[in-house]
């Protein structure tokens, strides 16, 4: 797989994705913030499925 998102893009998936991990402890605490494990795992991988469905990418091509 080549990866398809960007270094803008990788940022704020990891801060939404934390962000929502972090409302499991602090706020609500409903199981619905370990949503934020995909943007999180998918910023750290560097790979979208959804992007590649759809054929988005937001990195430089090489």
């Amino acid at each position: 797989m080549t990866m398809n998102i960007g270094s803008i893009d990788r940022i704020l998936r990891v801060v939404v994705g934390v962000a929502l991990i972090a409302l499991v402890f602090v706020g609500p605490q409903t199981p619905w913030g370990w949503i934020g494990v995909v943007p999180l795992l998918t910023a750290l991988v560097g790979v979208c499925p959804a992007y590649s469905i759809f054929g988005i990418r937001t990195c430089k091509r090489k």
